[in-house]
């Protein structure tokens, strides 16, 4: 295990592209994959790189992700020195909450002064993806880099929600271009447009070099009308790394390289909106999947509640047998007497007789009654579907109801009308 690193994961994003499934909870919070939360692949990376001195910045309705860490990622041993610590606002230097992620590190500048660490890794976990972060510090170390900025290669436009990143030939990052309009949005683009290179929300500092930034920035900013308050920066690599590429060493890591322990499957995706998200745990269900779960030398680890097995069992009424097809079920899943085709279904859900669901995805506690049909949903944890419900199959209807996605995926929360 390195001692040399501090990792700051920043939580603090409301994450208003997936809206309504942030509502109640942070974008790192939100559950993906059948059994596990987005932040799970950051702190997965941390785990399995060695990395264990993690520090969770946190903030918009954090109560979930706080019982999250609290009850499947107390693995670390302290008395080895490795810890996950979720930090809310301490407000030590002013009454404010975290403006941005820029002000969020600065906020905790006292944690990171007191560190040992040579090198500080600031992560984003509201994003899915592998990285071996060990590689990433050795090279930035290898590099005499002040900052390191991890980015990928995509087609076309990219995902319209990072900045983009020009290079010299020696991997110097020369400048940062604000993100062009959306192409895919689900990790994946076409092939037949021209390659460029933005940034994945991963950075290395030297630790030294961060602090003296730190104290030499500024983070106030004055309004038209002399007031003066914390600056709500949006992007770290615009609003903080762009201004440092010019007189330092700010250099680019290549995500997907052949070195380092994890697959290069070169799949990254943040989750910006309800059609990402919703693509993102489908592609999960294809022969073979952009992002593969099942790779036994860097599982996710998650918490995981000590339910039954799932299983199928006849319908009361009908005596028909439950079924289901190219899907994935968790634990304490129940399809009694009812089908279900492509989806991915949470812990204890129900599915009861003569019930379709289709191409959907189930948070934990769902229960879809007898007769009702699904397709191309989303629904929130504990909503219970009545009987002979019709959701997916009306789009106009729908809309009337539900929030739907521009591509017509319906998210079902407790709040909406199933009557």
């Amino acid at each position: 295990m390195s001692y040399d690193t501090l990792i700051l994961v920043l939580a603090i994003d409301r994450g208003t592209g997936p809206e309504p499934l942030t509502e109640h909870r942070t974008k790192a919070a939100v559950p993906f994959g059948g059994k596990f939360r987005v932040i799970d692949f950051t702190l997965a990376n941390c785990l399995h790189s060695g990395l264990r001195q993690v520090l969770v910045l946190t903030q918009y309705k954090s109560h979930s992700l706080h019982k999250h860490l609290r009850d499947g990622w107390s693995i670390f041993n302290p008395e080895l020195g490795e810890f996950i610590t979720p930090v809310p606002p301490q407000m030590r230097e002013s009454q404010e909450w975290y403006a941005g992620p820029f002000d969020a590190i600065r906020q905790n500048r006292y944690l990171i002064e007191r560190s040992r660490a040579r090198q500080v890794l600031v992560l984003d976990g509201g994003a899915v993806y592998r990285m071996d972060y060990a590689e990433l510090v050795r090279a930035h170390v290898e590099s005499k880099a002040e900052i390191t900025v991890a980015v990928r290669a995509v087609k076309g436009t990219g995902s319209g929600t990072q900045a983009g990143v020009e290079l010299t030939d020696a991997d110097l990052i020369s400048g940062f271009a604000r993100p062009a309009p959306a192409g895919t949005q689900n990790g994946e683009t076409a092939a037949s447009e021209a390659e460029r290179l933005e940034t994945m929300g991963v950075y290395v500092f030297d630790r030294r070099f961060l602090l003296a930034e730190m104290a030499r920035t500024d983070p106030l900013r004055t309004d038209a009308a002399g007031t003066v308050s914390a600056g709500a920066d949006r992007d770290l690599a615009l609003d903080f790394i762009a201004p440092l590429s010019a007189a330092n060493r700010v250099v680019a890591y290549r995500f997907g390289q052949a070195r380092g322990r994890v697959t290069p499957d070169r799949y990254w995706c943040d989750l910006s909106s309800i059609d990402a998200y919703y693509q993102a745990n489908m592609a999960l269900l294809r022969a073979e999947p952009p992002l593969d779960l099942y790779q036994a030398d860097w599982n996710i680890h998650t918490y995981q509640g000590q339910y039954p097995p799932a299983r199928t069992v006849p319908g009361a009424a009908s005596g028909n047998e439950g079924i289901f097809v190219n899907s994935m079920l968790a634990a304490g899943t129940v399809i009694s007497g009812g089908g279900v085709n492509h989806s991915v279904l949470f812990p204890k859900v129900r599915v009861d007789d003569g019930a379709i669901v289709e191409a959907s995805i189930l948070f934990n506690g769902v229960v879809v009654g007898p007769g009702a049909h699904l397709r191309n949903c989303v629904v929130e944890k504990e909503v219970e579907i009545p009987a002979r419900a019709q959701i997916g199959l009306d789009l106009k209807s729908d809309r009337e109801r539900f929030t739907v996605s521009a591509q017509g995926v319906v998210v079902v929360t407790k709040t909406d009308s199933l009557s």
